[in-house]
């Protein structure tokens, strides 16, 4: 598994807590930096998946 992936699906979490804390406290901005993070954490993990893709390719 690529660490592209891993710190992907980290972001993606720590993204999905700040968006919950957000809509929990109604801050605006602390929502949007977390569907931020989500967003950023889930193209991390596909730019990893596509690495693994290729590197099972080579094989």
């Amino acid at each position: 598994m690529d660490k592209d992936r891993i710190k992907g699906a980290a972001q993606q979490a720590g993204g999905a807590i700040k968006e919950a804390a957000g809509k929990a406290t109604g801050d605006a901005k602390l929502q949007a930096e977390g569907r931020a993070d989500r967003a950023a954490g889930a193209a991390k993990s596909a730019i990893g998946g596509a690495k693994d893709a290729a590197r099972e390719a080579l094989k």
